[in-house]
């Protein structure tokens, strides 16, 4: 990037106020989040008599979205200014949600009606998603990607710490519908301060394919394309995505969370107040990563960090097989502490990494895919966590889930990551050709210890153009 640069410069993104809005909307809308995650399935239990099944299905709608229109999410989002898709998706979140309480009052409250409401939520959650992570690059100079996903990655591990208990108060003492309520101004407030922006957002410029409908839908369906097929020729990203997906297939989201809670209750005899108490305490981890992350990051080999990051949920998941009726308040809670303090460190060298990686009109895709790789193996993870912890046992499956959990370094080993000592500088904008063909130019991001690493297609240019480090 050019030193001409009007943005304000690394020295501190506190004095950034476009960034505190967009962190302070971040905040706002997470802790939200946290608050309807716990009081959506309340109120199917309290107001509807729900079944397990009805929860169990509740809870799956809202991560479905993740794997049916994420892909889609990305290419949209790539057409569009970023901070207007996360305004919309915000305030289409808090109308929907809005609909639960009003439904309660009229009288006319439905599972029939929650379902459609988790699975839109989640929807526009996609959106959110993809949107946010794309949108960063816009607002903050290149050095200051890792300290600005710290602070918004801080955001989020303290709203997974404060949420669910904001959400049990506000449930215990005003019902859950009312909670509900909560979390959609929440979001309005969220919009707010991202329409309170000043910063003017570019709009990368795009061929006009004509041709109406069927046109613009086989461009669609070209941008998504395109977005995969950078993902997977990447040096840099493929490794991360494969090992970031592989990491969520064994933990706590996946094999690991399929079987902890059963775990904590049959086989050591917590109540949930002890379950609760020690996941609280545990998800300080995130809050010790996220303030360690900008540090750590930036004084240890790059590469280095993120490979023994990549493997510290298989200290943590052995951790909780080891813990015994006597000791598992004090160890699962730091089980918990340990992994949760690791993968928030990796999380946000790879987030950095990602957006430093990839040109700007391709961030949205970029995003979108990989969160389809991260994410299409949760629930998958999850079905076969639980066959295995009814045929094999909870321990046991435990300790399967541990080893499973040092895969996640294999793809990082056998990449060019090994071997980076900080963060690449980030790619140059491109500008598309009049056609958007690979004749489009190519940026290139130096790997510090090896040749340049091209920044489109990931692979390293053919000897005769090598620059080297230097």
């Amino acid at each position: 990037m050019s030193g001409t640069s009007d943005r304000p410069r690394a020295a501190g993104l506190w004095r950034h106020g476009d960034f505190l809005k967009l962190w302070s909307a971040q905040t706002v809308s997470l802790v939200g989040t946290q608050v309807s995650a716990l009081a959506l399935p309340l109120t199917a239990i309290l107001k509807l008599n729900a079944t397990p099944f009805e929860v169990g299905l509740l809870g799956s709608l809202q991560y479905l979205p993740f794997l049916l229109v994420t892909l889609p999410a990305g290419a949209i989002v790539d057409r569009l200014r970023r901070r207007p898709v996360l305004v919309a998706a915000d305030l289409a979140r808090a109308l929907i949600l809005l609909g639960v309480p009003v439904a309660v009052w009229l009288g006319h409250l439905s599972m029939g009606l929650l379902y459609p409401v988790a699975f839109l939520v989640g929807m526009l959650s996609v959106f959110f998603d993809v949107a946010h992570q794309s949108y960063l690059p816009a607002l903050v100079e290149p050095g200051q990607l890792v300290e600005g996903n710290t602070k918004l990655q801080l955001s989020y591990s303290g709203a997974q710490l404060a949420g669910p208990g904001i959400g049990g108060v506000l449930v215990q003492l005003l019902t859950a519908p009312i909670a509900i309520l909560a979390d959609a101004a929440s979001y309005v407030g969220s919009a707010l301060l991202l329409v309170s922006i000043r910063r003017p957002e570019p709009r990368e410029p795009r061929p006009d394919a004509g041709g109406g409908l069927r046109a613009d839908l086989r461009g669609l369906g070209q941008d998504i394309r395109e977005g995969t097929a950078f993902v997977w020729r990447h040096a840099l990203i493929r490794p991360l995505a494969l090992a970031t997906g592989t990491a969520n297939f064994f933990y706590l989201f996946g094999m690991t969370g399929a079987v902890l809670t059963l775990y904590a209750v049959r086989v050591l005899h917590l109540s949930p107040a002890q379950l609760g108490l020690v996941l609280a305490v545990g998800n300080v981890g995130a809050i010790l990563g996220s303030l360690a992350a900008d540090r750590v990051l930036e004084r240890w080999r790059f590469g280095l960090v993120m490979i023994v990051c990549s493997v510290v949920s298989a200290v943590a998941i052995s951790m909780m097989a080891l813990a015994t009726r006597g000791t598992a308040l004090p160890v699962l809670a730091a089980a918990v502490l340990v992994g949760e303090t690791g993968i928030v460190v990796y999380d946000i060298a790879q987030i950095s990494l990602r957006q430093a990686a990839t040109p700007p009109r391709l961030l949205g895709r970029m995003n979108a895919t990989v969160r389809f790789v991260n994410w299409g193996p949760i629930p998958v993870g999850a079905l076969v966590g639980g066959a295995l912890g009814q045929t094999i046992g909870l321990r046991p499956t435990l300790w399967v889930a541990a080893a499973g959990s040092v895969l996640p370094a294999v793809p990082l080993l056998l990449s060019q990551i090994r071997g980076l000592r900080r963060l690449p500088e980030p790619v140059e904008p491109l500008e598309p050709s009049a056609s958007d063909t690979d004749e489009s130019p190519v940026a290139e991001t130096v790997e510090p210890d090896g040749p340049a690493v091209s920044a489109v297609s990931g692979e390293r240019p053919s000897p005769a153009t090598d620059r080297g480090a230097g």
